[in-house]
């Protein structure tokens, strides 16, 4: 299985390395977006199985494409620097979050937990 993963980073290097780690691991359908506008156009032309959404995104948030992708019943985890402190609306509360700096042992396991939790 190959799923389509969609990351959405705003931070160049880290996305190619995020990229990179998944290529190691065999993902070779990984697009990225920097932006919301970008995961929404993303998104719209092809709904991708996974995402890994960074948290903050430069002057906003990735919330609104979490809400998308939860509309769409396509499994997400949040990515973020901020430690435990990452504050998350109500209705995505439980999402699972991934710390960075992520291993790629890290991200595997969270997207593993996804399509089990899918399945």
């Amino acid at each position: 299985m190959d799923p389509a993963v969609l990351i959405v980073e705003d931070q160049i290097l880290i996305a190619l390395d995020l990229e990179a780690m998944l290529s190691e691991e065999g993902l070779s359908r990984v697009s990225t977006a920097s932006s919301v506008r970008q995961a929404m156009a993303a998104i719209e032309a092809g709904a991708p199985d996974l995402a890994i959404l960074d948290i903050n995104l430069g002057s906003g948030n990735s919330f609104p494409v979490a809400d998308e992708l939860r509309r769409r019943g396509i499994p997400f985890v949040f990515a973020t620097g901020y430690g435990e402190g990452a504050e998350l609306p109500e209705g995505l509360a439980n999402t699972l979050i991934v710390r960075k700096p992520y291993s790629g042992k890290a991200i595997i396991a969270a997207l593993v937990a996804l399509t089990e939790t899918r399945s």
